[in-house]
């Protein structure tokens, strides 16, 4: 662009509404929901629906994650990424050019959020709803590279984790094209920043551990001791904290290594409640939960043990 040229924010304002250059489709923009290192993401109206509409002046990488959508959206029985409704051209009244592409609103709560409203026991539920789409997506050839809490928001019937943003996505072998240091095993001196199911895993840990310290923290002088003792620190992940230790140093090639475990430490826990009978049985609400929450981690613990 000269350097007369405006970035698509000057032009973009509530209310006003942009034609894709193709497709001819119209959307209303209701309002700005963030930027990102490619672009800016606008909630709009599309044909009466809400939807997110990301624009840039980056037409290659655009392109690039169009067809991250596109992978993510043929990998059978998943959802992993917002689905893609329309990719075009728009061309404003001063006939500057940027590229855009139309997907899923997705609306729902923060990970932190969700936790402090209904407590510990889902950390598994969650985690292994990870593991189950990472296994998805590393097995179709790609990383996520960019896995972070912001990244992430908890829908609700069904209650399950969905990614909002693939554009870190990247193929399996390549350098991680786009990260976020908290979550960078590089960042931590653990691993490279190769494209490898390792790489997410790590990611994975800082996920939940940003759950818990939201400010983050530093990573001293002995980077792997000082994420040990946090984990450690933290009361309610004590469970699985072998299992998140583990991928923290990379002891994970695979994301089904990690399922296996995670949902036998799962299916042990519940197991063990149900002897025990220690908590509230005659609270209605807590029994009909405590059987609901049994089933999601029973039915993660056998699709970890049958799938191939």
């Amino acid at each position: 662009m000269n350097k007369t040229s405006k970035t698509h924010d000057s032009y973009l304002r509530p209310g006003m509404s942009m034609t894709g250059k193709w497709h001819h489709k119209r959307y209303t923009i209701i309002r700005k929901l963030g930027n990102g290192a490619i672009g800016s993401v606008y909630l709009c109206d599309a044909g009466g629906k809400k939807a997110a509409l990301k624009i840039s002046d980056k037409g290659s990488s655009i392109t690039m994650e169009v067809n991250v959508l596109k992978s993510l959206g043929k990998v059978q029985g998943k959802s992993l990424g917002p689905y893609l409704l329309d990719v075009d051209d728009w061309v404003t009244p001063q006939g500057q050019t940027f590229s855009f592409y139309v997907m899923e609103y997705i609306q729902g709560r923060t990970l932190p959020e969700f936790m402090k409203q209904h407590g510990q026991e889902w950390i598994g539920v969650f985690l292994m709803q990870l593991l189950d789409d990472l296994e998805a997506l590393h097995q179709s050839g790609w990383v996520f590279g960019d896995l972070k809490v912001d990244n992430l928001l908890v829908t609700s019937a069904p209650t399950r984790l969905r990614w909002i943003d693939v554009g870190g996505t990247t193929q399996i072998g390549r350098a991680i094209k786009e990260y976020t240091e908290f979550y960078d095993r590089g960042y931590w001196g653990l691993g490279s920043r190769k494209a490898e199911p390792s790489y997410d895993l790590f990611a994975l840990v800082m996920v939940f551990l940003s759950v818990y310290y939201p400010n983050h923290f530093q990573k001293g002088s002995n980077p792997q001791a000082t994420l040990f003792k946090k984990v450690n620190d933290i009361k309610a992940i004590h469970p699985y904290s072998q299992c998140l230790k583990k991928a923290l140093i990379g002891k994970y090639r695979t994301s089904k290594e990690m399922k296996q475990e995670i949902s036998a430490v799962i299916y042990d826990l519940q197991q063990r409640k149900l002897v025990s009978g220690k908590r509230k049985q005659q609270n209605p609400s807590y029994a009909v939960e405590s059987v609901g929450f049994l089933l999601i981690a029973l039915g993660y613990y056998l699709s970890s043990l049958i799938i191939p």
